[in-house]
């Protein structure tokens, strides 16, 4: 299992790989040793901003002998492909979401890493963060007794307004649900356990949109995906849930209650780190907060800890079968849309191991 610091390509150098970079250079647990891209232009830029001392394409990162885990932030079409290079060249691999555009290339993704013997983990990891894992103490300690239903809602109008290159959010791989959905389904689980059924509904609100900043701005391109999405899910292990995931509305809305037998609790915004975490109990004339205790440094930290994995032979929390199960629940969304009735689970996963309270990877001991 090696010992010290893990060594880390960062593969695309895009918007929010400077989060990942930031992130990761503070931790003890990874030493990131090459940045790569397609335009190995920007990845020379952000490494000379992070002190990383190989920069170039794929193939670059991938011949640096110490770089044992490739953390894969392309977009979406491209996040099998690059996985799959990493694998066969004997890394690890960590991707930002969603893990594949379809179910069963995500299937063979994480087959073919286990025929190899490696480990796959996945974004999001903001469950890590003091704000979920808050959440998941006061559900697990029962604050509002015994979890009944949670209702979820994430409304605005799109990231063409302020993203300098938005037409891949639009394309199949994203749109509300695949980009935005994965954050709210992955705190779900982390509460409640596997998906058992789903049923959606959807929508386009139009066929075309403007990029609004940027280089690009004025530029029309084409919508190709579902803009606005209704979903009710149940889950195996009792609780069911409502979620809707909006790019059309003029509105914006972030919002995620889990209703119990003798309260509710107002969980943070599942794409932060961090709270407020508030609890109104049954009769109470108003919320109160709860403490909010834990990490809150930002993307990278499913990074770290499946880092820690490798080293110590334990599951990654943002593990690749967890984020296949997300994927599956969304493939069902769209999928019960198609067909008006309710789409069931091919299997469940149990919710991820929380994490300790003091887990702490900076302070941790590298054997």
């Amino acid at each position: 299992m090696g010992s010290g610091p893990v060594g880390v390509a960062v593969v695309g150098a895009g918007v929010i790989s400077e989060q990942y970079l930031r992130t990761l250079s503070g931790f003890a647990d990874v030493r990131v040793l090459a940045v790569a891209d397609l335009d190995t232009g920007r990845a020379e830029a952000a490494a000379r901003a992070h002190g990383v001392p190989v920069a170039g394409d794929l193939a670059t990162a991938l011949a640096v002998p110490e770089v044992e885990l490739v953390v894969n932030l392309t977009v979406p079409a491209a996040h099998v492909d690059v996985a799959l290079a990493a694998l066969r060249a004997g890394r690890h691999v960590y991707g930002e979401k969603p893990l594949a555009l379809l179910p069963g290339e995500a299937e063979k993704l994480l087959a073919e890493a286990a025929e190899r013997g490696l480990l796959v983990g996945s974004a999001p990891d903001t469950f890590l963060g003091a704000g979920l894992q808050s959440a998941l103490r006061a559900v697990t300690a029962g604050t509002i007794g015994t979890p009944v239903a949670a209702s979820t809602a994430l409304r605005g109008l799109g990231p063409e307004r302020w993203h300098p290159s938005p037409a891949f959010f639009y394309q199949p791989g994203a749109g509300p649900l695949f980009d935005l959905g994965p954050y709210y389904l992955t705190a779900l689980v982390a509460l409640f356990g596997g998906v058992e059924r789903v049923a959606g509904s959807v929508r386009r609100a139009r066929d075309e949109r403007v990029a609004g900043a940027g280089p690009e701005a004025g530029r029309a391109f084409p919508v190709a995906v579902p803009t606005h999405v209704s979903a009710l899910l149940d889950f195996a292990s009792g609780p069911t849930a409502t979620s809707v995931f909006s790019w059309d509305s003029a509105r914006p809305q972030v919002g995620f209650e889990v209703v119990g037998t003798e309260g509710t609790l107002a969980v943070p915004d599942p794409n932060t780190f961090g709270g407020p975490l508030r609890v109104r109990a049954n009769g109470a004339d108003d919320w109160a907060e709860l403490p909010v205790d834990g990490r809150t440094d930002g993307r990278g930290l499913g990074v770290v800890d499946l880092a820690r994995a490798i080293r110590s032979g334990a599951a990654p929390r943002a593990s690749g079968a967890l984020a296949l199960h997300v994927l599956q629940t969304m493939a069902a969304v769209t999928d019960s849309a198609a067909r008006g009735e309710f789409a069931r689970l091919p299997a469940r996963v149990p919710p991820p191991e929380p994490l300790p309270v003091d887990w702490d990877p900076v302070a941790a001991t590298l054997g």
